[in-house]
């Protein structure tokens, strides 16, 4: 006869069940934590170099990386939640047939659907995150980083520059080069300024600069240096020599809100039924969905064959999650190309996951099943 404990109001599991749970629960939160460390940590670290590159080339304003990367981080955790909790599962089912715990389970009466429950229950927080973040804080995010690249790609030519190296002008017309940079930046030391207008060229050397507004206007003011005008075709030179020079700073227009399907709330998108805002929200509804269904593949892929290896499992999954992944991509990009009807691309790949997992677990439960019939001694 089983023992028995209570589990919750007017509800009683045996204590093998209730065992077989908690086990199960610990390990998958243990692993969860450093599978999720170990992933956030490779990608903050990728994101870094790819900012800190185009920070380098003048792409992105040296301040803002750090934002830049937050924002970057938080766009990206629908996905890392959702391999977290595949990896997670995969592995301490893994551990169990790999150190025969899944012997003793089945020997307990647990079936291969045992499983289910439990890891649906750890799977749910995470599920519940990856909703969150998709419909309210990834559009947020994505916003903000649009927001931040803009700013800086409205500010003045001389605010955009850094001691010794190299900048082009936001019109591609002028490079500029200065020597030393002021802390309000400002002013600057030793400039060296090249502009071409058609086949016009001219060169301007300075000691010193700054910037000034005159009626509404942004000049950078240069002192105490030289001009040099020519053309393409002759080698022909006509230096002037001057006290003040100043050169008008280009106006920008003003930042517009990025408009991006990406970028917009989930309700913008219901109240816009477009191609573009449609891909969009099939991709979103997919991210939770796709966590649930890879949480349910990776119990019967978790099996181990002691004959075939340790690693085909695990090889197999990570092919089955590449084509998972790569078909979402393609289906998101039908539908904002009109090629497949919503409702078809938001469900499709979804649904050939599903069949594939009921598949998995029918063939385990079927092997499970002949075997215990030809060895009716033994219950695996």
């Amino acid at each position: 006869m089983p023992r028995w404990c209570r589990a919750g109001p007017g509800r009683r599991l045996p204590l093998t069940e209730m065992l077989f749970d908690r086990t199960l629960r610990r390990e998958l939160f243990n692993l969860s934590g450093v599978v999720f460390a170990t992933l956030f940590t490779v990608m903050v670290t990728t994101t870094l170099i790819r900012i800190l590159g185009r920070a380098a080339g003048g792409g992105v304003d040296t301040a803002s990386v750090l934002p830049l990367i937050a924002f970057s981080s938080i766009t990206s955790l629908p996905t890392l939640l959702s391999l977290t909790l595949f990896v997670s599962v995969l592995m301490a089912l893994t551990r169990a047939y790999r150190d025969s715990e899944m012997v003793i389970w089945f020997a307990t009466g647990q079936s291969l659907t045992a499983w289910v429950r439990p890891v649906l229950v750890f799977a749910t927080p995470f599920v519940l995150l990856v909703a969150l973040i998709a419909f309210v804080a990834a559009p947020w995010a994505s916003r903000q980083q649009n927001e931040y690249r803009q700013r800086f790609e409205q500010r003045e030519d001389v605010s955009r520059l850094a001691p010794g190296q190299f900048r082009e002008s936001a019109s591609a017309s002028r490079v500029f080069f200065v020597e030393s940079l002021s802390p309000d930046r400002l002013s600057v030391g030793n400039v060296f300024v090249t502009q071409t207008e058609g086949d016009e060229q001219s060169i301007v050397v300075a000691s010193r600069g700054g910037v000034d507004v005159r009626e509404g206007q942004r000049f950078l003011i240069l002192e105490q240096g030289r001009r040099y005008d020519g053309t393409r075709n002759t080698a022909e030179l006509r230096m002037m020599e001057f006290e003040r020079y100043g050169i008008r700073l280009t106006p920008k227009p003003a930042v517009r809100a990025d408009a991006s399907a990406r970028s917009r709330p989930t309700l913008a998108l219901i109240a816009d039924p477009v191609s573009v805002n449609m891909a969009e929200l099939a991709w979103r509804i997919g991210l939770p969905l796709s966590a649930v269904l890879l949480a349910l593949l990776a119990i019967p892929l978790s099996f181990v064959n002691p004959r075939v290896g340790r690693s085909a499992n695990l090889i197999m999954a990570l092919l089955v999650y590449v084509t998972y992944s790569n078909l979402l991509s393609l289906s998101k990009a039908w539908i904002g190309q009109e090629r497949v009807p919503f409702a078809l691309g938001a469900s499709a790949v979804h649904a050939a996951l599903l069949a594939i997992v009921l598949l998995l677990f029918a063939r385990r439960l079927m092997l499970v099943n002949w075997r215990a019939k030809l060895m009716p001694w033994r219950r695996a």
